[in-house]
């Protein structure tokens, strides 16, 4: 039985490992498909270079984008939220390194007065 990664994540690792490699070849044959509509189109009698331009880009490059835009939005999420999280630690070390440390002024009290009063003798 294969194993999940987490309670949250019931999908099983070996299909994790997979699917990145799966989504490539989809638009790895998209794009060729594309590619041949376009080439079809350009040698045609009928068609044109131009036509077999706009057909690549239309049918071919601006699909394929689109969905590896949309795709890839969880991942940036991921990465947005793994960085906040890593200066907000980096924050956190730094207050407590600044908190503990002998350094005037850097204990986070106040500053005593600069010159010490001066009294009459009685």
């Amino acid at each position: 039985m294969l194993h999940s990664q987490g309670p949250h994540n019931a999908a099983p690792l070996a299909y994790q490992l997979k699917l990145p490699v799966f989504i490539h070849l989809i638009v790895i044959g998209w794009l060729y498909v594309a590619l041949m509509m376009a080439v079809a189109e350009a040698t045609n009698t009928t068609g044109t270079v131009l036509g077999a331009i706009f057909t690549f880009l239309l049918y071919g490059l601006a699909p394929v984008a689109l969905v590896v835009y949309l795709m890839g939005t969880p991942a940036r999420r991921r990465a947005i939220k793994q960085r906040e999280l890593e200066a907000q630690e980096a924050a956190r070390r730094a207050a407590a390194e600044a908190a503990s440390s002998d350094l005037p002024d850097q204990g986070g009290e106040t500053a005593a007065d600069a010159v010490a009063p001066v009294r009459k003798e009685p």
